[in-house]
């Protein structure tokens, strides 16, 4: 017999959309390190979402969310491996549980990343996160970008190395500066 979901208040509900929403993609990157694909995470990730909603009362508010949906997702993953049997790369659960924590410990310091490399771009020159911004968030390609700005290709390939060195050494800068 299938359980229903709760039925929602209005502040519990919203709370847990907000806690999933700004999860998600991060939960379904530590499902594809674990299952492999990602087809198989997204299967995972909804049916560990259902089954995030029927047990949200008993998280704790306050808590990290994230590591409490990550070890819903962990039991979730492994009963698919058993029960689904899809995949001819199938992990023991030992190698599972280590991938598993260390997963959740990449998705802690991934958000100090991220965090890391927004302050970094704000103290990029406007050229310099105008060409970052066209070579990766507008995907136009080098050799477009180029035509646009009349320079030649190899010139931004160059810049852009300069400027990724740049992000990781203020990336590194600032993590080891919060470490301390």
């Amino acid at each position: 017999m299938q359980e229903t979901p709760p039925a929602p208040d209005d502040d519990s509900h919203a709370n847990f959309v907000r806690l999933l929403s700004s999860s998600h993609r991060r939960l379904l990157g530590y499902l594809v390190a674990m299952l492999g694909r990602r087809e198989d995470a997204e299967d995972v990730l909804q049916r560990a979402s259902v089954t995030l909603w029927r047990r949200f009362d008993s998280f704790e508010p306050g808590t990290d969310f994230l590591a409490w949906a990550s070890t819903v997702c962990f039991y979730e993953a492994r009963n698919f491996q058993r029960v689904a049997a899809r995949s001819k790369l199938v992990f023991s659960d030992a190698l599972l549980e280590m991938l598993a924590s260390e997963r959740v410990a990449d998705l802690q310091a991934q958000d100090r990343r991220i965090d890391a490399l927004h302050d970094c771009l704000r103290q990029l020159d406007e050229s310099g996160r105008q060409l970052l911004e066209a070579a990766y968030l507008d995907r136009a390609g080098i050799a477009r970008v180029a035509a646009r700005l009349g320079r030649a290709p190899q010139t931004l390939y160059n810049k852009l190395h300069v400027l990724r060195r740049q992000l990781a050494g203020c990336i590194e800068q600032r993590i080891a500066e919060a470490a301390r």
